[in-house]
């Protein structure tokens, strides 16, 4: 597909292991930006049943209708041209396999929300730090002059933004 300006659109993926909270809150908030150069997906090495209902909540708050969504298995989206593959959790990182065309990739790990314990408020914060920090990688990657930049420093700039906020925290009682 081509966007606007006649060029074809770049196609993102983002991976996770089981596709339930981390890559489909990076999906959504990517497809919110309305990003015309960019076409996106998600889908995990071991696909969980549902999105995680935090997750969907966490998109909610932030004017995100994501309730139609979905988990996807790799082999769901492993015949289609992927230019572009984020991987946001290390399992996924270690099992991501080959896909055709050389994608380039990058590593964008994020802390499993779904895996901290607590109470309701511990575990949205989770969600909400997650979201934070993953809308903040996007921010910065849709910043990224892509038409300019040949593939090897468009990889090396993506993977500079996995590095970004490593270990960002959002202050409490503001949102996220």
């Amino acid at each position: 597909m081509k966007n606007e300006q006649g060029n074809r659109r770049l196609h993102v993926l983002f991976l996770c292991t089981q596709n339930s909270a981390r890559s489909q809150i990076a999906e959504a908030l990517m497809q919110a930006r309305h990003d015309a150069r960019l076409l996106v997906g998600s889908a995990g090495t071991h696909p969980g049943g549902r999105v995680h209902p935090l997750a969907m909540e966490t998109l909610a708050e932030r004017g995100i209708d994501w309730s139609a969504a979905r988990p996807k298995a790799i082999e769901a989206v492993a015949d289609e041209r992927w230019d572009l593959i984020i991987t946001v959790c290390d399992k996924a990182q270690e099992a991501c396999p080959a896909f055709p065309g050389r994608p380039i990739t990058a590593h964008w790990g994020v802390p499993d929300p779904a895996a901290v314990v607590g109470d309701d408020a511990t575990r949205r914060r989770a969600f909400q730090s997650a979201a934070h920090l993953l809308g903040h990688r996007i921010d910065l990657m849709l910043a990224l002059p892509f038409e300019q930049l040949e593939a090897l420093a468009l990889e090396q700039r993506l993977r500079a933004i996995g590095r970004e906020g490593a270990s960002f925290e959002p202050a409490r009682g503001r949102p996220a």
